[in-house]
């Protein structure tokens, strides 16, 4: 067993090198902080980078997520089923949320990292441990504040990689209630350190995922006419309805739908009598979503009904897409340029990548923005690949920003 095993709480090292951008740019109180603490946002990002945990079973990081916040005299509560924490600083109104997720994704690590992955088959591949350790860095240094004019909630969330997101099972418990606005970083491998891309509007798209399992009598394929060719109704399957699908829908949505796996038969002279098709349904706009899967259903229906094969259609609904409110846009970036001057400040695009932080928009206004951990030379490493890791001077600094968003949000919605 490894010394990352054998305790549960995060590591208190406060020599680790660490250039902190945006230092000198907040009250006293918060620079005080840092500047004796950088150091352990790194550490921490590291620790939980070694030890990664699947959707809904990270035990260990929430146990290391509710230690540091009870040694720093907080009280924070961990969700029903075992993970996530929830947590709030100071007292009464106005209640602005902070949101990080913490899960890692079935993948083997290939960095070389001396602090790579301990789990076979499991890593860090999207930022997560990052976003986990800002969120922390951020927490105690608003718990380090004189007062504060009203109350921050803290919410590390489970299972973000899976569908449904780990965000419904934080709202379902009410986190939710009372929460005026809320914010979230995510890291951007194709953004340079220090900077912050930010968006109004939907900056991430709706994903849904979609299987279509067919059947049939089957038979010989010398005789087709006697039974339903059910490869012929996959082959119908996986090029009418997405081709369909675009005369079904506004062309400026940004609707996609893309097989990824499709399974039928063995022998090459039997028409088999199961088969199945699996893919990713997305969009960029909120009111197309909506309608798709009715869409879907009817076109489905109607290019198979020639066939005589028989199906069902699972369509899983996924996330909408992130909608960023335009205030709260407005506040994550002035914090950006507040910590790292107006060179912080980057405009970011529409992603067709699916985030499950668009459930809490639906409660309450907020933003997310990318920011980056690119070192500004070198490969861009990334997300969901192997290989992905990103430059630890991003971390510090995104908790500033975090900080700042979080004062600003304050002092506006009182």
């Amino acid at each position: 067993m490894t010394a990352l095993q054998t305790r549960t709480e995060l590591p208190e090292i406060i020599d680790l090198s660490v250039d902190d951008l945006g230092a000198g740019t907040g009250p006293a109180w918060l620079e005080s902080w840092m500047q004796a603490h950088k150091g352990e946002i790194v550490s921490w990002r590291r620790a939980i980078h070694a030890q990664p945990e699947l959707a809904r079973r990270e035990y260990l990081t929430t146990a290391r997520v509710s230690e540091t916040l009870l040694r720093a005299g907080l009280e924070p509560r961990t969700l029903a089923g075992g993970t996530g924490v929830v947590c709030d600083i100071g007292h009464g109104e106005p209640l602005v949320a902070l949101r990080a997720d913490m899960d890692a994704l079935p993948l083997q690590e290939q960095t070389g990292l001396g602090f790579a992955s301990a789990v076979p088959g499991v890593m860090h591949a999207c930022g997560h441990d990052a976003h986990t350790a800002m969120l922390l860095g951020a927490a105690l240094a608003l718990n380090s504040a004189p007062s504060l004019p009203g109350r921050v909630r803290l919410v590390f969330q489970p299972a973000e990689e899976v569908q449904p997101g780990g965000a419904l099972d934080v709202i379902e418990q009410g986190v939710m209630e009372g929460v005026q606005r809320i914010f979230a970083l995510h890291c951007d491998p194709r953004l340079e350190v220090g900077r912050l891309g930010t968006r109004v509007g939907p900056i991430t798209s709706a994903c849904d995922l979609i299987e279509v399992r067919l059947t049939s009598p089957g038979g010989h394929t010398s005789r087709p006419h006697l039974t339903a060719d059910l490869v012929q109704a996959l082959g119908l399957i996986t090029t009418q309805v997405p081709l369909l699908l675009t005369r079904h829908v506004d062309p400026r949505s940004g609707t996609v739908l893309t097989w990824g796996a499709v399974h039928a038969g063995d022998a090459a002279n039997a028409i088999p009598q199961s088969g199945l098709v699996r893919g990713t349904l997305r969009t960029a706009d909120h009111a197309t979503w909506t309608e798709l899967e009715e869409k879907l259903r009817a076109l489905v229906a109607s290019v198979l009904a020639p066939t005589g094969v028989g199906y069902v259609l699972d369509h899983v609904r996924g996330v909408p897409p992130v909608v960023n409110e335009d205030a709260s846009t407005g506040l994550l970036r002035d914090a950006a340029t507040t910590v790292g001057g107006e060179a912080a400040d980057a405009s970011t695009e529409q992603s067709s990548g699916g985030e499950d932080f668009a459930w809490y928009l639906e409660h309450a206004p907020g933003a997310m923005a990318r920011l980056g951990v690119w070192p500004g030379s070198g490969p861009h490493r990334d997300l969901h690949q192997p290989t992905f890791d990103l430059d630890e001077r991003a971390l510090p600094f995104g908790s500033r920003v975090l900080v700042h968003a979080a004062l600003a949000a304050l002092a506006q919605d009182a």
